[in-house]
């Protein structure tokens, strides 16, 4: 898994805009929580699809960019959380022990 460190807010606009030609994941990490842990292990032992670009978000150490993604994608914050963007909307969203790589592999490839 390679993962791109969202770390700034003007990277969501980058998101947004590439997302009209790749899909787009964010997900969003609490370090202080085994779930979240949980699942990003489970992640990062998942098959990667290709053509998906994946951002990793430590929403402790970024809150700030974590309520900016409730607002730009107009979701409710949760922990863990996985979005997929695109064409500039957030078109799946799930949290918790209901992240699945197979299910955001079949969203990221619908139409």
């Amino acid at each position: 898994m390679n993962w791109i460190p969202l770390t700034t807010e003007d990277q969501l606009l980058q998101i947004k805009e590439r997302s009209a030609t790749v899909p787009q994941v964010i997900f969003k990490h609490s370090t202080r929580c085994g779930t979240s842990s949980m699942v990003l292990s489970r992640l990062e032992r998942s098959d990667v699809p290709a053509l998906v670009d994946f951002y990793f978000l430590d929403l402790i150490r970024y809150r700030n960019i974590s309520n900016k993604i409730a607002e730009v994608f107009n979701v409710y914050h949760e922990s863990p959380q996985i979005l997929l963007i695109k064409n500039g909307e957030c078109v799946y969203d799930e949290s918790h022990m209901g992240i699945q790589m197979d299910e955001l592999v079949e969203q990221a490839a619908a139409k």
